[in-house]
């Protein structure tokens, strides 16, 4: 069953210098449990997709459905993380994942079980009183991930979350991410340039065009759960791997010739 449909959403931006259309008509479809990663040149619309479905941004044509009833703008059924941390730096990591939970005005008591359950969960333990700026970048990161899944939402959002991390830092990251969705089985939309990246986290990966952005392909990936860090070198994920490769570069191909 679909929890999420999106339904002939285009985006077109305005200028001084005309109109640019950086989405296509695009129709999704995303089931519970999914974990879609989207993949595509520079300029192809996945983040603007993405913040469609969040409600940051408005379609200029269709219109996307969550459960059944239309977004119109933010909500806590949707978790957003960005690349950029988004800390409150005047809060503790405590008190920064608490934060959605006192806006719906839990009790205090309640909020820090939840929060200090979900700073263990992203392996945080001990650093509860610790502000953004005493962090490192992996581990602010993690503090924004257990503020999204503090709040419970429906469905988590990720505009490529660990792309400012180190190569290091972002594998151990991915792995983070993937074992707390084989927990939880969490919906997850995931925007990255990673194509590694992509297949190791996926239940599906889809490629999107050069702009005027579209769905190009929607590729299921079939590789097993648990996975781990070594399954980068079985022949399954080469094969998938090569694959998605030649479909984004054809992309990126398409989207200089558009520049040149």
């Amino acid at each position: 069953m679909s929890i999420l449909q999106v339904r002939g959403v285009s985006r077109r931006f305005s200028s001084t210098h005309g109109e640019t259309l950086a989405l296509q008509a695009t129709d999704l479809d995303v089931a519970e449990n999914d974990f879609i990663t989207l993949l595509g040149p520079s300029g192809c619309g996945k983040s603007t997709l993405l913040r469609i479905v969040a409600g940051l941004d408005h379609p200029s044509s269709g219109e996307v459905l969550l459960d059944g009833r239309c977004v119109e703008g933010p909500g806590a059924d949707r978790g957003m993380v960005f690349q950029s941390y988004t800390l409150f730096p005047w809060l503790t990591v405590l008190d920064n994942v608490c934060f959605g939970l006192r806006e719906r005005g839990m009790p205090r008591a309640q909020q820090v079980e939840i929060a200090q359950d979900f700073i263990a969960k992203v392996g945080l333990k001990g650093f509860e009183r610790h502000y953004p700026k005493q962090l490192s970048g992996g581990m602010q990161q993690r503090t924004a991930l257990a503020r999204a899944l503090a709040n419970q939402p429906r469905m988590l959002l990720m505009d490529e979350p660990f792309g400012a991390l180190d190569h290091q830092t972002r594998e151990l990251m991915q792995e983070l991410l993937l074992g707390i969705w084989e927990q939880q089985r969490k919906t997850v939309i995931f925007v990255t340039h990673d194509i590694d990246e992509a297949v190791f986290l996926g239940s599906r990966v889809v490629v999107m065009s050069a702009r005027p952005g579209r769905i190009k392909l929607d590729r299921k990936v079939e590789l097993p759960h648990p996975r781990h860090y070594g399954m980068k070198t079985t022949p399954a994920f080469a094969e998938l791997k090569a694959e998605l490769t030649e479909q984004v570069r054809a992309e990126v191909l398409a989207a200089q010739r558009q520049v040149a």
